[in-house]
Formats: C-alpha cells, structure tokens, sequence
C-alpha cells in the first residue's frame, strides 16, 4: 500500500535542507536544454538536464518579504513531487500564481500535480497563474481551480488583465516577462495564442508530445509552443472557496 503525504510550509518555513531535495527533484526530473537560436543566449549545453540550485530556487520562488509557499507531496518517504507559489494583490483581489511545479517523473499520472495545487488553496485566492511550457502543468491548474470546463479555457481575462497582474508580482522573471501570443497581437503569427516570451530555451520534445496527446483528445487553448517560450495561463474565479481540510498544512 502506497504510503503518500501531502505537507505545505510557509516561506519562512523552508529549510536549506528542503530546498536541496527540491532543487534535486528539479534538476533530475524538469527537463533539457534546447538550442537556442544563432546569437541567442545559452544557460545550458543542449541536451544537458536543466538545473536550479537551492539558492537559486530560495531567490526565484520565495524571494524575500514574499508571501510564498512551498508544497510537496512524498510517497513511502521518496519526494515524488512539489509546488511553489506567490501571492500578491492585483488591485482589490489576491494572485496566487505558480512559480513551479514538478512530479518526479516515476511519479507522474497519478493526480499528483492537482494534489499539490489544492494543497497550496487559500480562501482569499481570486485569480490563479503560470508560465510553463509544459502543456500538463497548465491543465492541471486549470482542472484544480478553474469554474469551467477544460479546454473551454476563458481567455478574455488574460487579455484584459495579464499585463497588470504580471506587473505586481514580487517575482523578477514574472514581473518582465513579455506578453505574446494572437490574443495580445492580432498580427502575432507565430501560433501560440496565450503565452510570454521567456528566453527560456528548454527542449521542447517532451511538451510537444504532451501537447499532441491533448489535441487528439479534444483540443488545447493556448496554441502553439514556438522556442524560448512558455504557455501563459491566467484567470480569475466569481467565488472564493476554502481548502480541503484533507491536506496536512506544518
């Protein structure tokens, strides 16, 4: 019998420790770099595993005076998962955005990315965000939180809004990143429709798999994933609602 627990720190909470095995889980499990085009900058040899540090996962997702959290799920004693996320307020109502999310990938099709997600649920939230190029992490955001039916994703709020709510993170690499996809530009022909222009050039053999397995099974919102970019899923919801009392909160 699987022995699986779900545990949720606060920013202050995290220990150096917690952050070298979530740098571990990242750095075995998050994916590749890609070749980035002639001239562009590159963070990794091609090919290579993409890796984050615990310092700089400390600086990244739970930058200092942020109100972050840290989630993470461990099946039998192995860490089979975590999430990060950051708050803010956009106006009168509370962000919580998704910094990262990564399943061990022994670990994954096992609903174990939604059960950190509702893990992470404050009853104030009332607009959720990510950037990823991983079609999976997108839905399962949309699954955990979203009052509609996935792929019928509202994308008029992230057209009316996400300039602002981007804007007001305390998060660097969220607060810069460029808007782009045809919802934003109408002359955009590059195919994606939602997303942000990262720079981030991580190879994207395995997205673009999930990506294909989710059009064949009824379609996919957000559009294409062109290089050194990432999807951009951001909406809001009409009611608060509380966390499932289920979760372990240390």
């Amino acid at each position: 019998m699987l022995n699986r627990l779900t545990e949720i720190f606060r920013r202050e909470q995290v220990t150096e420790d917690m952050l070298e095995d979530a740098s571990r889980l990242f750095s075995e499990n998050y994916g590749v770099w890609g070749q980035p085009p002639p001239g562009g900058r590159s963070f990794g040899k091609p090919g290579s595993r993409v890796k984050m540090s615990a310092s700089r996962l400390r600086a990244q997702c739970l930058p200092e005076g942020s109100r972050s959290s840290y989630a993470r799920v461990t099946v039998n004693g192995t860490l089979a998962g975590h999430a990060f996320a950051c708050r803010w307020q956009c106006g009168d109502r509370q962000v919580c955005w998704i910094t990262q999310l990564v399943v061990h990938r022994d670990y994954r099709e096992r609903r174990l990315a939604t059960t950190l997600l509702l893990a992470l649920l404050d009853s104030g939230d009332d607009i959720f965000g990510i950037m990823s190029s991983h079609p999976a992490a997108c839905k399962a955001l949309a699954r955990a939180f979203g009052n509609f039916v996935f792929p019928q994703v509202p994308l008029d709020f992230a057209r009316q809004h996400a300039a602002g709510v981007l804007t007001g993170s305390p998060v660097s690499y969220i607060k810069n990143a460029r808007l782009c996809g045809n919802i934003f530009n109408s002359g955009d022909v590059s195919g994606l429709k939602c997303g942000v222009d990262s720079n981030f050039f991580v190879d994207h053999d395995e997205p673009l798999d999930a990506l294909a397995r989710l059009k064949e099974l009824g379609g996919w919102p957000l559009g294409d994933l062109p290089d050194g970019h990432e999807f951009l899923l951001v909406f809001d919801v009409a009611q608060r609602r509380r966390p499932r009392s289920s979760q372990r909160a240390v």
